[in-house]
């Protein structure tokens, strides 16, 4: 949709609605033949605009090319709160329209107005967004010692991510509840995640924490090779020291997808997106206890989005997004396995295959000589008690291929 016709005005409303508008946003709504928004939002604006109201739809991104391309030739006005492009309706709008067709007139975001009151520098807050999002995200940003501000659906809100913090063993953690911001009933609350037992307030909150952690709680890193025992599992298990050797090898950047195939309990995928929040990835596994495993993994450890797929590769393979990379951990000497995930990368697409079975390793011999990459043989040793004395114990050597695809 790029005709001038489409083109409409965002405008950031905060909670104080018509007086907070600066003079260019009040103008853009006073003029308006149309004003999009909801229900709440549409409610801030009085009398001094004239237009017709219409209620954002519900689900609301399949039908905006309809509403727009009815609209086309009327000036347009859409409120949005606060920052329009921050976790909000613009940029969403300027995916569907063309950012060309958007005109943006911001007013602070609630994060801004939160950190005025807190004192706090907002470049170096974690921000996360629970408004049509999993509360479960905030489990991967837990550390001690970090500032987190938590976007909120509805007066629930709150008293979720006491929960949460309290399971997580983050109950120490210092919550600040801060309501309808920059308006009339503003309102901040101040308690502790594991004795939290205020009441809903208004919807219109967020909750920023201070994240500490219980004295008998071990932290978990954002780096690769998370301890084995922060998965439940039954023993089809990346191992922890191979893990993070073959992160390294895999290379999470932001925005890329990984097919991780034969998920197991699905610790490759899992710390693949952990290391970016853009990153995303689909562990596919034939076995569906092991495969609801790995949903119960990905929700505990902070990236429930990881998709799961229930079925064997290579027939579970077609149809899937196009992966950026490819991680092999099960399932290495099944026909058709390999040439699958190698013809479904794009060029630059990177392979890497991990092997613990000599059939596995034949299979990988092959393909090195036919592609060429990487190969090597990581050997771990752990020591443990015999007798009265220690030796060292191996564990079972792991033959690992990297290749990327040529261009």
């Amino acid at each position: 949709m790029t005709d001038e016709g489409a083109r409409v005005v965002v405008v950031g409303v905060g909670a104080d609605g018509w007086d907070g508008l600066a003079p260019p946003a009040r103008r853009a709504v006073a003029d308006a033949e149309v004003l999009l928004g909801s229900r709440r939002q549409l409610e801030l604006i009085g009398p001094e605009c004239r237009a017709e109201r219409i209620e954002w739809p519900s689900p609301m991104l399949a039908a905006l090319p309809g509403l727009f391309e009815g609209l086309r030739g009327r000036r347009t006005c859409a409120l949005a709160s606060g920052d329009p492009m921050f976790f909000g309706v613009g940029a969403t709008l300027c995916r569907v329209l063309g950012p060309e067709r958007v005109r943006i007139l911001a007013q602070p975001s609630s994060a801004s107005l939160a950190c005025s009151r807190l004192g706090w520098a907002l470049q170096d807050v974690v921000v996360l967004s629970a408004v049509g999002r999993p509360l479960d995200r905030v489990r991967g940003a837990l550390a001690p010692g970090r500032r987190l501000m938590v976007l909120l659906p509805d007066a629930d809100g709150p008293a979720a991510v006491a929960a949460l913090l309290a399971e997580q063993g983050y109950g120490p953690s210092a919550l600040t509840v801060l309501e309808q911001l920059g308006g009339p009933g503003e309102r901040i609350v101040r308690g502790r995640a594991d004795t939290w037992s205020r009441p809903p307030g208004d919807p219109l909150v967020l909750v920023a924490v201070e994240c500490e952690a219980a004295p008998s709680v071990e932290p978990l890193a954002g780096v690769p090779g998370l301890p084995d025992d922060a998965y439940d599992h039954d023993g089809q298990l990346t191992k922890r020291e191979i893990r993070a050797i073959t992160l390294a090898r895999l290379a999470p950047l932001p925005g890329r997808l990984l097919w991780d195939v034969g998920g197991g309990a699905g610790s490759i995928a899992i710390e693949w997106m952990r290391a970016d929040p853009t990153a995303r990835a689909l562990a596919v596994e034939r076995d569906p206890v092991r495969a609801g495993r790995i949903v119960g993994n990905a929700a505990r450890l902070g990236v429930p989005e990881l998709r799961v797929v229930v079925g064997s590769a290579p027939a579970a393979l077609a149809g899937l997004p196009v992966p950026d990379v490819v991680f092999v951990g099960g399932g290495v000497s099944a026909p058709g396995v390999l040439p699958a995930c190698w013809e479904a990368l794009p060029p630059r697409g990177r392979l890497v295959v991990n092997s613990v079975t000599l059939q596995g390793e034949a299979v990988l011999l092959e393909f090195h000589r036919r592609h060429g990459g990487d190969l090597i043989r990581i050997d771990i040793a752990r020591a443990a008690p015999v007798g009265g004395l220690s030796a060292w114990r191996p564990a079972l050597p792991v033959t690992q291929l990297a290749v990327t695809k040529p261009c």
